[in-house]
């Protein structure tokens, strides 16, 4: 049986988090051979290493070590490393996830050496041109050769770009298939056991997006919502290391660790901070991942940005945009029970992984066979856009 040579791309936790169920599902396919591919942009080891380890991942096949740097320097240099990569050793198919420096970078690098190309979560658009995630997406969605798309209006966003619609598969939300593939371990952990919170009311804080944590006067006002909130409610706060520089510099650090309900901890691996998350009365983010899984776990969730690639989690979700002055009211609201329940998309069911190995083995080799030698008609049932 013919091969495909496919490289899975990971560079940042959300990646590997989407990145786990594909491995793991393609892994059991005999018609293809996997290569993992660590960028390196996360290289502390608490925000790289545990995630591999919890979400059952092996050691990546290749590591390029890029590490840090500004956004030109992390693109170039993950591009000078790949792209000899792929020419010592040519995949079929490279397979990006999200909207990382890696991923643009290793799909230009697919792109000008004609392999295939596949995005995984296109479509998602905040239509804020001053992050740098929505040049990622808009870059990776114009070049590459699959697009596959987590909710409705992944579609419609491409489709009003001009994507042609045989490029276009839906197949769901893969990061709903990595917290069931860990479910039974996320519920055993003793997480909030550990931190004293299993039999409290409690909410979860991340913070790392730069339009909240790179200004001295956005980050002291965001300190004292938080210290204000966690009057009310207890907080848990694993700080990423970006907002640990930042809290430290702007002499905010001390202030926070010494609030009265506030617990400020490391960043957790996959499973710790799941089961922190299933036991929370809240969550305050400016991640968007977290969005996703709050909206499948009904959590209420506070996102402290002006817009989201993921409006499918406001409009049928659990999650709100809300402004830094508005956090303490807000708060307040969900605490009194004012909160819409939502529901779970469609496609968010655990089953996208099953679905992208159905559209490449589809694509990109030859049909499969019944035993009268005719070829089987493709299930295009099992895809969200059929």
């Amino acid at each position: 049986m013919q091969q495909l040579k496919i490289d899975l791309i990971a560079a940042a936790r959300p990646n590997f988090m989407k990145i786990a169920p594909l491995f793991h599902e393609l892994n059991k396919q005999p018609w293809c051979k996997l290569r993992l591919v660590h960028t390196g942009q996360h290289y502390d080891k608490n925000m790289s290493d545990a995630f591999f380890h919890d979400l059952g991942l092996p050691k990546p096949d290749l590591h390029l070590g890029v590490g840090s740097g500004s956004h030109a320097e992390q693109t170039a240099n993950v591009m000078l490393a790949y792209e000899a990569a792929c020419v010592a050793d040519r995949p079929d198919l490279i397979v990006v996830v999200g909207d990382v420096n890696s991923t643009v970078a290793c799909s230009l690098v697919g792109s000008k050496l004609h392999i295939t190309v596949a995005h995984l979560e296109a479509g998602l658009r905040s239509r804020d041109r001053c992050m740098p995630e929505e040049i990622n997406r808009l870059v990776t969605d114009a070049i590459a050769d699959i697009l596959w798309t987590p909710s409705p209006d992944g579609d419609e966003n491409l489709a009003a770009e001009g994507v042609p619609a045989e490029k276009i598969t839906r197949v769901g939300n893969i990061m709903i298939d990595s917290y069931e593939l860990m479910r039974d371990r996320i519920e055993a952990r003793s997480t909030r056991q550990e931190l004293g919170l299993a039999d409290t009311e409690y909410g979860v804080v991340t913070l790392h997006r730069p339009s909240n944590v790179d200004e001295p006067a956005k980050l002291t006002e965001l300190v004292a919502q938080l210290k204000s909130i966690a009057t009310r409610v207890p907080l848990v706060f694993p700080v990423h290391p970006r907002t640990r520089k930042n809290l430290e510099t702007f002499h905010l650090w001390t202030e926070l660790v010494d609030a009265p309900g506030l617990q400020v901890i490391e960043p957790l691996g996959y499973v710790d901070f799941m089961n922190l998350v299933c036991g929370a009365r809240l969550i305050i983010t400016d991640s968007g991942g977290v969005q996703e899984e709050t909206t499948y776990l009904g959590i209420p969730c506070l996102t402290l940005r002006t817009t989201t690639e993921r409006p499918i989690t406001v409009t049928e979700g659990t999650n709100r945009l809300v402004g830094t002055a508005e956090l303490g009211e807000t708060v307040d609201c969900i605490l009194a029970g004012q909160w819409a329940r939502g529901r779970k998309p469609d496609l968010w069911d655990g089953h996208a992984a099953a679905r992208v190995a159905a559209d490449i083995r589809q694509r990109l080799l030859p049909p499969l066979h019944d035993e009268t030698g005719c070829a089987a008609q493709p299930r295009q049932q099992a895809m969200g856009n059929a």
